[in-house]
């Protein structure tokens, strides 16, 4: 088996990259920068510039699977002009994509996995979102979302079997959101966000690497949920990272307008809420190591605690 990713360098493209080598999967990757472009035998880079729709057709020789992670980073303040960056890079890099594999003519049918997002579910603390739903966020989120995947769903066309992965919140002490939420809990600083009972559906790095590569190794089609099986709200988040950390949290709750200040538009990003379930995946046969959050934070955080603590660990390892 050989993949082709897209997004390779990034946080979840990296962790995708380390299980490939792990099963003994080969890596083709795309990047933008040819510095970056190495030549070893199961990981080449090739270029890539989709602005232009330019592409090295070598790198798709071989290659059973694509995946594609491309896109600018939602965490980053929501400008006229960022906004428009966060679009574009997203469907550029499908045209880009779709123009050379259409001039390919495939012979043999590929799988397409493309990294989507909750973000399409509507705002809403009671709804429990399947892969069925069809409403659509009334949000900058959601509409950039829908047009996503109007634009992966161009590749039925072609020989490809084509999957969605609508991905949540991924907790990683690497990047991403925690470790910024990390950092304020470790200061005694950590505090919920307006209410704190809108509801966040995570999912913990190597539990969507692995979900990735299960559905490129079953060749499986259609839309899934990258969510962990138990959502939480934002409180309780920010309560059991506190306790993984050995923090106290007594900070009042943190107003919306006081992000909005600070953040902008982005900051709908802290307040949203969206249950999202995850029982399709599982229907197929896939297993989540991380099914709870205080399983997920532990494992991404205890053992740093545990060399800041020694003394801690022992009396509990005591008693």
């Amino acid at each position: 088996m050989k993949v082709l990713i897209t997004g390779a360098t990034g946080l979840i493209g990296r962790a995708i990259t380390d299980l490939c080598f792990e099963k003994g999967i080969s890596v083709n990757y795309l990047t933008t920068d040819k510095s970056k472009i190495k030549n070893e035998s199961n990981y080449r880079g090739f270029y890539w510039e989709p602005k232009t729709n330019e592409i090295d057709l070598n790198c798709f020789e071989g290659v059973t699977a694509i995946i594609n992670l491309a896109g600018a980073s939602i965490a980053k303040r929501w400008t006229r002009s960022y906004k428009k960056e966060i679009l574009s890079s997203r469907i550029d890099s499908l045209n880009t994509l779709y123009i050379a594999l259409k001039n390919l003519n495939l012979e043999e049918s590929i799988s397409f996995i493309s990294a989507s997002a909750i973000g399409v579910y509507p705002n809403s603390l009671p709804n429990f979102y399947t892969e069925e739903e069809t409403s659509v966020d009334s949000s900058f989120l959601g509409d950039v979302t829908e047009i996503w995947e109007k634009e992966i769903d161009k590749f039925q066309s072609l020989k490809c079997t084509v999957t969605k992965i609508r991905i949540g919140l991924v907790l990683s002490s690497e990047g991403g959101a925690l470790p910024k939420m990390a950092s304020t809990v470790r200061r005694y600083l950590g505090a919920s966000f307006g209410s704190g009972r809108q509801w966040q559906s995570w999912i913990h790095e190597n539990d969507l690497a692995r979900m990735v590569l299960y559905v490129a190794e079953n060749r499986l089609s259609g839309v899934f949920n990258g969510v962990a099986p138990n959502p939480v709200t934002n409180a309780k988040m920010v309560k059991e990272l506190a306790k993984v950390l050995n923090r106290p949290l007594f900070l009042p709750n943190i107003p919306r307008i006081v992000m909005r200040l600070i953040l902008g538009e982005m900051s709908y990003l802290l307040f949203v809420s969206q249950r999202v379930s995850n029982k399709k995946i599982e229907k197929k046969g896939f297993n989540f190591k991380f099914s709870n959050i205080c399983l997920a934070l532990e494992n991404l955080y205890l053992k740093e605690v545990n060399e800041d603590h020694p003394n801690d660990v022992m009396a509990k390892e005591y008693v």
